[in-house]
């Protein structure tokens, strides 16, 4: 479940890679599987990593950084530099707890915004790791949370395509300079 690869957990002058924001199309496409995870994924994680630290992210996901593949960087501990990042290559989720919460979510490509979103509790998602073996992992509170809404972006949706609350949202948005137009409700 470790990543073994090892980055600072520091905020970089410059990150590596261009985190895009809502309304840019990169962020709406289905992310492709990745057929083999070698030193080129690697390298990628490591620069999505970066990346994350530099933003104050606990997740990242390859197509917020116009990457269309499945591979997400997760770390709700970034100030720990104890616990090691999770690395998910072409995750999939194996079963869904029945408790929804509701909680309040954010994301590096709608900076500022924050509202609240329904999910599962709990999930069990089996994926690949950095070195391409396969895992499987029961997540719950913040790290399910972080997961779910990280693999959302494999598939072109967003958190605010998830939320209920529609006034709140478009004030948020509105208040934020991002457009109400670029969501695509699930919810």
């Amino acid at each position: 479940m470790n990543s073994e690869i090892i980055v600072n957990k520091e905020k970089l002058k410059t990150p590596p890679l261009e985190i895009h924001y809502l309304g840019d199309r990169s962020l709406r496409q289905s992310a492709k599987r990745v057929a083999k995870v070698d030193d080129d994924i690697r390298q990628l994680v490591r620069e999505m990593l970066q990346t994350m630290y530099t933003a104050d992210g606990i997740g990242l996901a390859a197509p917020q950084v116009a990457v269309q593949k499945q591979v997400i960087v997760i770390d709700c501990e970034p100030d720990n530099s104890a616990t090691p990042p999770i690395v998910l290559i072409n995750p999939t989720i194996k079963r869904y707890g029945t408790d929804i919460c509701l909680f309040q979510e954010g994301c590096l490509s709608i900076p500022g915004v924050y509202l609240d979103v329904k999910r599962p509790s709990v999930i069990e998602v089996a994926y690949k790791d950095e070195n391409g073996r396969p895992q499987t992992l029961q997540a719950k509170e913040l790290l399910s949370r972080a997961i779910q809404h990280e693999m959302d972006h494999l598939q072109g949706v967003l958190f605010v395509d998830r939320v209920e609350n529609k006034l709140a949202l478009n004030e948020e948005l509105a208040k934020h300079k991002f457009s109400a137009k670029a969501v695509k409700s699930v919810a």
